[in-house]
């Protein structure tokens, strides 16, 4: 009788069917850590995205300022202080907003890489496809 259970696929007592279940689960636990390396790596991507965005805030007010200065010449100070005040208020604000996206931005990726790295390390695929 074991010789028949032997030709339907190997899945008989004298198999090993235990070793089959334990290769499921070495290729689950490594499609979790695919999984889990392709949402740190999404994650880093959100993350730069927020850097790029942080630039472009932290060079508006800077552009903004820039176009004051050249044009300084056209108008005299005191008639328009009323108004510039609030302008580079904004800038102000504007620039510290962009350089928080920037630094928050930073951080996280530097705690992605580093989960990536501890990831890496763990599994030798991983590894490959990270560095």
């Amino acid at each position: 009788m074991g010789k028949p259970q032997r030709a339907m696929g190997g899945r008989g007592p004298e198999s090993g069917s235990k070793g089959s279940g334990g290769s499921n689960l070495h290729e689950g636990r490594e499609t979790l850590l695919l999984a889990e390396a392709q949402v740190l790596l999404a994650e880093k991507r959100t993350s730069l995205s927020a850097v790029r965005t942080g630039i472009a805030v932290v060079a508006l007010p800077l552009s903004i300022v820039s176009v004051l200065i050249a044009t300084s010449k056209l108008y005299a100070w005191s008639e328009v202080e009323h108004l510039i005040w609030p302008v580079l208020l904004a800038c102000a604000l504007l620039f510290v907003l962009g350089t928080y996206l920037i630094v928050r931005a930073l951080l996280r990726i530097r705690r992605f890489d580093r989960k990536l790295t501890r990831l890496s390390r763990d599994n030798s695929t991983l590894s490959g496809l990270v560095d």
